[in-house]
């Protein structure tokens, strides 16, 4: 048998040399997003409003919490996938990390009002940080609960006014966003 005369491989055979994806890359990609997309069918009302979704992609994701039959859940699991394609989904992951708290500026701000709140505890003087940093904070009523926690520290109580505290900071931050100067001291 004569010796055969093919042409020695060359490792640019094996590489793709069409510019569009393989349908398995589609395929992932897509299954990516219904992840995505069920991902957002976990969140609460509350949390699904905090990101900026567009309002067919919300109506989906709402159709999609209410659905209880496995079989339609997975059908408008689809569907919202392929609602997502059409849809840039940088904005919705970064949503969603927010929520989840792998943000890193999220983390920072959380780290910031943890220190903002051991600083009230440790000295009562930080009220005056505090109200300058927020004009409109309520200082009799974060005053009582900085005296409430205190005490459950004293006595071994559950901190339920010490996380009382972290929530008034939370919730006095998201109204206005404080200078990084005047709170991080």
């Amino acid at each position: 048998m004569p010796a055969c005369e093919c042409a020695p491989m060359q490792e640019e055979d094996f590489t793709e040399s069409t510019s569009r994806p393989s349908k398995t890359k589609k395929k992932e990609a897509m299954h990516e997003l219904q992840d995505l997309g069920s991902e957002l069918v976990e969140l609460s009302v509350g949390q699904l409003k905090k990101i900026k979704l567009p309002e067919e992609i919300y109506e989906a994701v709402r159709a999609c919490q209410k659905i209880t039959a496995h079989g339609a859940r997975r059908r408008q699991l689809q569907y919202l996938g392929k609602l997502m394609r059409n849809t840039e989904d940088a904005p919705i992951r970064a949503g969603l990390a927010l929520i989840r708290g792998e943000s890193s500026a999220e983390t920072a701000r959380l780290h910031r009002l943890e220190r903002t709140r051991q600083r009230l505890l440790d000295d009562e003087a930080t009220l005056a940080d505090i109200a300058a940093t927020w004009p409109g904070v309520d200082l009799q009523h974060l005053r009582q609960l900085r005296r409430n926690a205190l005490k459950e520290q004293e006595t071994g109580k559950p901190p339920k006014n010490f996380r009382a505290i972290f929530q008034v900071l939370q919730e006095l931050d998201g109204q206005a966003a404080p200078s990084p100067e005047a709170s991080d001291e």
